[in-house]
Parts: C-alpha cells; sequence; structure tokens
C-alpha cells in the first residue's frame, strides 16, 4: 500500500509538471537564445526574473544575467526550454521553479553580513567568492566576510572582511561566510 501511495505521489508530480521531470532554477547557469522579450532588473535580484515568467503566459524558461560592465542585471524571458549552460554570469530557470541558490556548506548566496568590516579589497570576479572565503581563512582577526559581485554599488568584485559576525540580510548582491 505504500509503495502504491508513493508511486501515486511521483505520477501527480509528473503531471503537474506537464509529463516532464521538475527543473529547478539553476545558479551559475545561462539559456542561451529562445527569447522573446527582456528588460533590466533594476534590484539585481533573480527572483524577479523568475516572477516575470510566472506572470507571463508564454513564457517558458529565463535567463538572468548579473549587472556587468556599467550594464545592468538583466531578465530574459524565453518561448521555450532552452538547454542550460554553465556560466557564471548567470541564474536561469523554466516557468513553476522560482530560484533556488546552490547549497555549498559554508557559503551563504544572496547573504550580505553588512558591517563589522575591518578591511576591504577588490578581488576577481568569482561566482563562489572563494578567494574572498580564502582571504578570511587565512587571517586570524577575520571571523566572517562578505563578496559583493560586481555591477552593485560598484563596477568591481569587492571583498569585505569582518571582525565579528553580524546577521545576514538577503541581498542578491552578495555571497556570505562565516569563518570563527
Amino acid at each position: 500500500m505504500k509503495r502504491l501511495l508513493m508511486v501515486g505521489l511521483a505520477v501527480l508530480v509528473w503531471a503537474a509538471a506537464g509529463g516532464r521531470l521538475p527543473t529547478f532554477a539553476q545558479s551559475g547557469y545561462d539559456r542561451p537564445g529562445g527569447d522573446y522579450a527582456s528588460a533590466p532588473v533594476p534590484s539585481g535580484d533573480p527572483s524577479v526574473c523568475a516572477t516575470r515568467c510566472e506572470r507571463d503566459k508564454n513564457c517558458r524558461a529565463w535567463s538572468f544575467s548579473y549587472p556587468a560592465g556599467g550594464s545592468p542585471a538583466m531578465c530574459y524571458l524565453k518561448r521555450e526550454v532552452v538547454p542550460p549552460k554553465a556560466s557564471s554570469c548567470c541564474v536561469s530557470g523554466v516557468r513553476g521553479a522560482g530560484v533556488i541558490e546552490p547549497q555549498a556548506g559554508a557559503l551563504e548566496y544572496s547573504i550580505d553580513r553588512f558591517g563589522g568590516d575591518y578591511k576591504s579589497f577588490e578581488t576577481p570576479p568569482d561566482p563562489t567568492g572563494k578567494a574572498c572565503a580564502d582571504a578570511c581563512q587565512a587571517d586570524n582577526r577575520c571571523r566572517a566576510w562578505t563578496y559583493r559581485r560586481p555591477g552593485y554599488g560598484t563596477a568591481t568584485a569587492r571583498c569585505y572582511l569582518k571582525e565579528s559576525i553580524k546577521p545576514p540580510r538577503r541581498r542578491p548582491c552578495c555571497i556570505s561566510g562565516v569563518v570563527r
């Protein structure tokens, strides 16, 4: 009986997904091609793009591009579900998936730990903020860090090392972590 119930639930999920397996939004992936509309995203938040797709009956998939080189963050709506391609510039997904940030151990995606800074510096763009995390780990004074993606306040990526642990705030600009 329990097995039959599980099979029935799987069939319902499959049917609700339009006869295909459900897909989630993917951070670090683009879906090039198939665009029928594009618009800037002043907040720089990928979930705005997912919501736009959700509200547009013609949308089947979407790609969000982080701000870069003075250009704003952009949302691209797609008439078809094009295959994803690995690219640190973007977050993409299909209609109904929303945005699910990767779970990578101590990395806190879309989190800013504002305040407590004792040092900041420019760092190369990196979809994981690894150079910032490594700098904090190597400095005994550092208890937490925040990596700010380029295009959010400045044209370059910045690392903020913190001597105190501040509360997390949801902000798409940043990746943070607590070390000590």
